[in-house]
């Protein structure tokens, strides 16, 4: 038996004891899931922000023989900077690694989740989810009245006129509100400036309506030209690469094969632990946590979930 075949042979025979993708002709595309509220991040609640999400992008271009990279993205948004600075490292790190990119919605990519999702070269969302908010929000308390009614005397004393602007404790001012609405008025035109970048090219939806802060349903914003296609990551990443489709998750504090459970999270993987923490940082990082709980519940519940 010659050389080659005697190899050829020992490679069939080995190659069931093989992980997958280093079988022949295995399709690698790595997983990254992005899931939560953006930039409301805590050692015990764990959101979406470019320093935890920075360095599971670079592992996940990094992957040797990808055929692609696909992002899950479950985020009904939050920071306008924070969405924009995962944006990019995702696509310098897409031109770069000359890698396409294909993501995956789950129940919600709205906002700031909408700008994740148009990173990649492909959107595909189940037809359940929700999409769009292609807008700017800002949302308070205001706590005058409550204040004044407890008798409780505000003092703030600063350098500066505008130092205090938008104060929950104090009456709203017209200057405060005028301001406030020209910030938004800016990042909008700048969203809708990335999305008509990204996606101009098949958006066939009216602009008023398109870049007006509405959400929609799947199905409507496939004929809006939001996303591409409707369904889900494994069937259709098979239809194009292939029965011997290999999906590593690359999570965060893990390797290629660093997977966990959807949802489940470690506090380690944030780099706390939380048998290193005393009663009064734990009680202080429960205290965030909880308010961060809050913020990102109101963040999920417009839309409906």
């Amino acid at each position: 038996m010659s050389e080659p075949s005697l190899l050829m042979k020992i490679r069939r025979g080995i190659e069931p004891l093989l992980p997958a993708r280093m079988r022949a002709g295995a399709a690698i595309v790595p997983v990254v899931r992005l899931h939560g509220a953006i930039g409301l991040s805590t050692p015990f609640r764990p959101g979406i922000t470019f320093a935890g999400v920075a360095k599971t992008l670079d592992r996940a271009f990094a992957v040797k023989g990808a055929k692609a990279v696909a992002l899950v993205i479950n985020s009904p948004g939050g920071s306008p900077a924070q969405s924009h600075l995962v944006y990019k490292r995702i696509r310098l790190l897409a031109e770069e690694k000359k890698l396409p990119v294909i993501a995956f919605v789950e129940d919600v990519a709205a906002s700031g989740g909408y700008m994740l999702a148009c990173a990649a070269d492909e959107i595909v969302a189940d037809p359940f989810s929700i999409v769009g908010s292609i807008g700017v929000v800002s949302a308070g308390f205001g706590f005058d009245k409550a204040i004044e009614k407890l008798g409780v005397d505000r003092r703030v004393y600063t350098a500066g006129d505008r130092k205090v602007i938008l104060d929950p404790f104090q009456p709203e001012k017209p200057d405060d509100i005028k301001k406030l609405k020209t910030l938004q008025r800016e990042i909008h035109a700048r969203f809708v400036d990335l999305v008509k970048d990204r996606r101009g090219e098949v958006l066939v939806g009216p602009e008023k309506a398109v870049f007006s802060g509405e959400f929609w349903a799947a199905g409507q914003a496939l004929e809006y030209g939001l996303i591409d296609a409707t369904g889900e990551l494994r069937s259709h990443l098979k239809a194009r690469y292939g029965d011997k489709l290999v999906t590593p998750l690359i999570a965060a504090g893990g390797g290629l094969f660093g997977r966990r459970t959807p949802g489940v999270t470690r506090l380690d993987a944030a780099g706390i632990s939380a048998a290193g923490l005393g009663a009064g940082e734990l009680g202080a990082g429960l205290a965030e946590g909880l308010i961060a709980a809050a913020e990102e519940r109101a963040l999920w519940s417009r839309y409906g979930i």
